[in-house]
């Protein structure tokens, strides 16, 4: 599985996404960002916007953000295949 999430420390909503991936025994990569939204390229070049968390899903060609979206697709879509 090849799933990235583009992250920034101390944001409460990345950090609920991490654990949700953590929980569920989801390997993944952290890209972490920089703090000003004017420093976030790369964020905006894999997702459109420059708001974090953002995780792409390579395998299913997934990039999606907003933390709630996040982790209702790792509950539905990750998760059971993790524990597969």
């Amino acid at each position: 599985m090849s799933l990235t999430l583009y992250q920034l420390d101390g944001c409460p909503f990345c950090e609920k996404v991490a654990d949700a991936l953590d929980d569920n025994g989801i390997e993944y990569d952290t890209i972490w960002v920089d703090a000003p939204h004017s420093e976030r390229n790369e964020v905006k070049r894999v997702s459109g916007q420059r708001g974090v968390p953002v995780i792409v899903d390579e395998d299913r060609g997934v990039t999606m953000a907003e933390s709630d979206n996040i982790l209702e697709y790792i509950e539905h879509t990750l998760a059971p295949q993790a524990s597969a």
